[in-house]
């Protein structure tokens, strides 16, 4: 009997413990990250319909921001938040920078905000720093594709915790994916928006299958990387050297589609 009852309050315990890809950091203090996003959008590459003017091939700013479990700014297969939504039709930012600010004072589940400047071509590379918490391991942010309908690359969750430890450094490579909530099929497609709203769906060389998507490449199994996130452990005595913080335009931050 007091084996069983040991066992039952065991299993109770066990089962009340939280559950989520960021409950197993331990790690004792805050990490400071440098994220370098590269975009790899060459014509060599995706040749199709490849947008030389009006505007020409370029990224957004990145927005980001690192968090617990409990937030998530996007999923693939789920449906996309009007801040997501506005930021990848557009490049306007506010509405998403307000569901990630509500967000973090409702169930205190976002530790910092990052933003790292625009790429006026779609290849070059821009950079900033973040902070992440051992509550706040994972990371997730997004970069829309100009011109685009509602294309972006983006990362969703990645944790940067390793049991006590955090990552010294990790890079992905990046692929394209629809919002949902634009239904153009071209980088130059007039705005034509999704009703019903479908969800986020990654874009590949056979899907969509229809000749005139812009990534519909038939030949290939895959398509390459459209971008490349790497992020590395800034060390603390390298940490006076860092640049500095980078914010969102005070004004601004939408991107306007025409010719630089």
């Amino acid at each position: 009997k007091v084996l069983w009852t040991v066992l039952v309050t065991i299993l109770g315990y066990a089962s009340s413990l939280p559950v989520g890809d960021d409950s197993i950091c331990t790690a004792e203090e805050l990490a400071k990250y440098r994220i370098i996003f590269t975009g790899k959008w060459s014509q060599t590459a995706f040749p199709k319909q490849y947008p030389l003017y009006r505007p020409p091939a370029q990224w957004s700013s990145l927005l980001g921001v690192t968090h617990s479990s409990d937030y998530s700014m996007w999923k693939k297969n789920e449906y996309a938040s009007n801040g997501v939504r506005d930021f990848a039709e557009k490049g306007e930012a506010w509405v998403l920078m307000k569901e990630i600010e509500e967000a973090g004072e409702k169930i205190q589940s976002v530790h910092g905000i990052f933003s790292a400047p625009a790429i006026s071509s779609g290849t070059g590379q821009t950079s900033t720093e973040l902070e992440a918490h051992p509550r706040h391991p994972l990371v997730s942010f997004v970069v829309r594709i100009v011109p685009s309908p509602d294309w972006f690359v983006g990362i969703d969750s990645l944790n940067l915790c390793e049991g006590d430890r955090w990552m010294d450094e990790v890079s992905v490579d990046l692929f394209p994916y629809d919002a949902g909530t634009d239904s153009g099929f071209t980088f130059s497609s007039p705005n034509f928006a999704t009703i019903p709203q479908d969800t986020v769906t990654e874009i590949t060389c056979s899907s969509p299958s229809h000749p005139a998507n812009s990534f519909y490449y038939p030949k290939l199994k895959i398509l390459p990387p459209i971008a490349q996130v790497t992020m590395v452990k800034i060390k603390k005595s390298q940490l006076g050297l860092s640049a500095p913080y980078i914010n969102l335009p005070a004004k601004s931050n939408e991107i306007i589609d025409s010719v630089s």
